[in-house]
């Protein structure tokens, strides 16, 4: 990855926009290390964030300048069997460079296919190929199929072979520039109807302006993938190397201005789209029957399509309600940081030693909230005290609903209860100023609770101490990430 930072770094020579170089490194080599939230979200919001993502549009770039470059070999005995052995090798050089992710390993290996087809006079199954090329992977690495990038970039393959043609023919356009730019729309279309269940369970969103967004950026980003390479590849020569430079940057800075307009738009994208796994495969059996009666034109795909729509609405209400009926408590494992989160209805409290304006509570906290569809949410701080109908919170003790929590995060060395507080919940965040002895001398409690800021070391020796005073516990930093506690339990 040497060579990769010294491209990197070539990039930055010529160049002086950050945003510009962080697009250029992400989109030409894969490297993401210098991407700003902001530009990543704008991409994120307009549908075109595959684009930062080195895939098979990337990988067939390469293949066309190489296919050109090496054009003169065909005119050779052996030279269409030396031209797809030089590409071949060059495109898996660049799938190297670009950090071997799974779409573009995916695309590497079609095409090392379709190259291979292509010198033996082979007939050329795209499906046989996609499929192909999916197991090679999954021999390679089973673990392939757990990865998103992996997922999304076969889904949208798929969707290209088999919905764009059907998309396509939709509408008859004569105008051959129109119709040029319809086949640009179907392709966009059938990309994105067949990732959208996937995106939606993942990303949680969906952009409304989509086709707006990925129409425009068509000539911008193959500008910037042929000047970018064509930069990389030169050696350092003033002129020539500077006005390529200015030529890639301005043509970022011109793309990430206009996702920035669609991204500020009203209504760019809808948010905080969360599915269950059987509404997930409830999409995917409402789009493939949906198409399959454009297709075929059966009435049994139609009712099929229904019936399946219905019953994803069903599920839906059925699992908004029961959620926005839900009281809980829900112990968050941020590592350095505490978060206990108190759900009633579609309202919530966060204890927490975090703002919402931070990183951590953004990233963990939020999602967390909006999954559980919550909209009105109270943050407060540890030392904070609070008094509502449903919450009180005095110093380290809370009550919520019919259930008590101790927060031992202050020393009780020096204390004894002459009667010991009921509790049912002790939540354990700082062990040097307080023992399992102090908290048994002072509490009856049901459960204790870790947090997951303590080394292991730590951890064990509760865990060792908690074992032996028959004391039912558990530990947030070795359990599951969010240990939720409802209110009848």
């Amino acid at each position: 990855m040497r060579l990769r930072q010294r491209l990197v770094e070539k990039l930055k020579l010529n160049m002086c926009d950050t945003n510009a170089i962080a697009v250029a490194s992400t989109l030409i080599l894969g490297y993401k290390a210098d991407l700003s939230n902001d530009v990543l979200q704008a991409y994120s919001k307009t549908g075109t964030v595959h684009v930062l993502s080195v895939s098979g549009a990337h990988v067939a770039i390469i293949y066309a300048m190489l296919a050109v470059m090496l054009g003169f070999l065909d005119k050779y005995k052996r030279g269409k069997l030396i031209k797809a052995f030089i590409i071949i090798l060059l495109i898996w050089y660049y799938s190297m460079l670009s950090g071997f992710s799974p779409a573009v390993c995916r695309a590497a290996v079609m095409i090392s296919m379709v190259i291979i087809g292509k010198t033996f006079s082979r007939y050329i199954n795209t499906l046989n190929i996609l499929a192909i090329s999916a197991f090679v992977l999954l021999i390679y690495d089973p673990f392939f199929i757990t990865d998103v990038g992996f997922q999304l970039s076969y889904l949208a393959v798929f969707g290209l072979i088999v919905f764009q043609p059907l998309v396509y023919k939709w509408f008859t356009v004569k105008n051959r520039w129109l119709d040029k730019l319809w086949a640009l729309c179907s392709v966009s279309i059938a990309a994105q109807v067949i990732t959208f269940p996937l995106s939606a369970f993942y990303f949680h969103q969906f952009p409304v302006y989509f086709l707006i967004s990925n129409l425009f950026i068509v000539i911008p980003s193959t500008i910037i993938m042929y000047s970018g390479i064509l930069y990389l590849l030169l050696p350092k020569i003033p002129v020539i190397s500077v006005s390529i430079a200015l030529i890639l940057e301005k043509t970022i800075i011109l793309m990430n201005k206009g996702l920035a307009i669609v991204e500020h738009t009203p209504y760019a994208s809808i948010n905080k789209i969360w599915i269950t796994v059987s509404e997930y495969l409830l999409l995917y059996i409402i789009i493939i029957t949906l198409f399959s009666f454009l297709y075929y034109k059966k009435n049994r795909l139609l009712k099929s399509s229904l019936m399946a729509a219905l019953l994803f609405s069903l599920i839906f209400n059925i699992n908004y309600i029961m959620l926005i009926r839900k009281e809980n408590i829900t112990w968050l494992n941020l590592k350095k940081h505490k978060g206990i989160i108190f759900k009633y209805g579609n309202a919530a409290i966060v204890l927490s030693d975090l703002k919402p304006v931070d990183k951590v509570y953004q990233y963990s906290i939020q999602p967390y909230l909006d999954s559980c569809r919550v909209n009105n949410t109270r943050v407060i701080q540890m030392n904070e005290d609070m008094h509502i109908a449903w919450f009180r919170k005095k110093y380290n003790y809370i009550q919520f609903f019919n259930k008590k929590i101790f927060i031992a995060d202050r020393p009780l060395h020096n204390q004894k209860q002459t009667n010991k507080l009921l509790v049912d919940y002790v939540y354990l965040s700082d062990y040097q100023k307080n023992t399992l002895n102090d908290l048994n001398r002072n509490f009856k409690y049901d459960l204790l609770l870790v947090d997951a800021g303590f080394t292991d070391r730590k951890l064990n020796t509760i865990k060792h101490q908690s074992d032996s005073m028959n004391i039912d516990y558990k530990i947030l930093k070795r359990n599951n990430s969010i240990i939720s506690v409802s209110k009848g339990e």
